[in-house]
């Protein structure tokens, strides 16, 4: 980036169906892996006004109660017992499940599953080494669901949007342009949401923020017209749908496919989170600005068939470099990821909303900065 622009990432709450989705999905792998540590799954979930439909293939020895556990996110998430459109226990439920056999286990290393580009980034905007934008639209979609939640914005759907436009100067955030709110509910509540929102929702989400929100920044609410209602009754949700505002907020390249509803030895998933873990430890070594991590699997070879590093040209050395210091300090073999990253078990469901990298809330062993030392040499 040169001279002056904007760059807008947004982030939805727990309640936007793709996330619904995405969160069910993540719970059904959760409980599998509680009762059966090798198990492996794929689930999807769809939702739409009155249903939710899951298939999913797994193999394990255990089972779970697909239908009970989508019950229960559902009602977490907002949508219980006599909401207005969408009702957790009303609900229609239709599951399709393929129960594969178990894999036998033996030594042999494990190796990718399918061909995959995994990416991964950081940059120093931020103390969590992530872009502003997306940071800043994650922290107005957590405080407008606290406010909704506790009950200060009156009667509105769990289902809401936030968007935040970053100013940016030679390359650097600069200052907040506009933060953008859409959400739904009955009409009192979304007519007295403007004099509500600042204190309940945009005083909390910037306090500590790396930029600050001022009066020159440009509030919209809801500037496409009204919406009355919100949900799966609303529109449908996917899983897997919302892959900016699970990694970088299109900052930079992102998963073709779904990072939720899988266990960790996907190689898509296992490999976005390595690759992140690289970008992050390059950025914090100090070796650059930014950087984003390419890594490539072949299906049926353990090692990446390519590493590539691109720094932007912030990067204090050649990106070629960068890239053969990761390769001498950090083993991206999927079995020496699963023991890394799996020594102490993550619950998937915490990352259904608000990203799988960057969060600053939650220990994970992708969010690590241990490579920092030995990459600077």
């Amino acid at each position: 980036m040169l001279g002056e622009d904007l760059f807008v990432s947004e982030s939805v709450t727990p309640g936007h169906p793709d996330k619904l989705c995405d969160a069910i999905a993540d719970a059904v792998v959760d409980a599998l892996l509680a009762r059966d540590a090798a198990a492996t799954a794929e689930v999807e979930c769809a939702v739409a006004s009155g249903i939710v439909f899951l298939a999913a293939r797994i193999a394990s020895r255990a089972t779970v109660d697909m239908p009970a556990i989508a019950r229960e996110v559902l009602a977490e998430v907002g949508y219980g017992e006599g909401h207005g459109g969408f009702d957790a226990r009303r609900c229609s439920i239709l599951t399709s499940l393929t129960d594969a056999a178990p894999a036998p286990r033996d030594e042999a290393e494990p190796v990718a599953d399918e061909h995959v580009n995994a990416f991964g980034f950081a940059c120093d905007d931020t103390p969590a080494l992530m872009p502003m934008p997306i940071m800043l639209a994650h922290r107005v979609a957590r405080a407008f669901d606290a406010a909704r939640a506790a009950g200060a914005l009156g009667a509105l759907s769990p289902d809401a949007k936030a968007q935040v436009a970053v100013r940016y100067r030679e390359g650097r955030p600069e200052a907040i342009a506009s933060v953008t709110l859409v959400c739904g509910g009955e009409a009192a509540a979304l007519a007295a949401l403007p004099g509500r929102l600042g204190k309940a929702v945009l005083e909390p989400a910037f306090v500590g923020a790396p930029l600050g929100f001022d009066a020159g920044c440009a509030v919209l609410i809801n500037p496409g017209g009204v919406r009355r209602g919100g949900g799966p009754e609303t529109h449908p949700g996917l899983t897997g749908r919302k892959p900016g505002i699970d990694t970088y907020g299109e900052f930079s390249r992102q998963p073709q496919a779904a990072l939720s509803g899988k266990d960790l030895g996907s190689i898509d998933r296992l490999g976005a989170y390595a690759a992140r873990w690289a970008a992050k430890n390059l950025v914090a070594a100090g070796l650059a600005r930014r950087c984003e991590v390419h890594l490539c699997y072949a299906a049926g070879r353990a090692a990446p068939a390519s590493l590539r590093v691109r720094t932007e040209g912030t990067g204090v050395v050649p990106d070629a470099e960068l890239a053969a210091r990761l390769a001498a300090v950090a083993d991206f073999r999927p079995g020496p990821l699963l023991r890394r990253f799996w020594a102490k078990p993550v619950l998937f469901r915490a990352l259904a909303a608000y990203g799988h990298v960057g969060r600053e809330d939650l220990d994970l062993p992708w969010e690590a900065t241990d490579l920092a030392a030995a990459l600077r040499g």
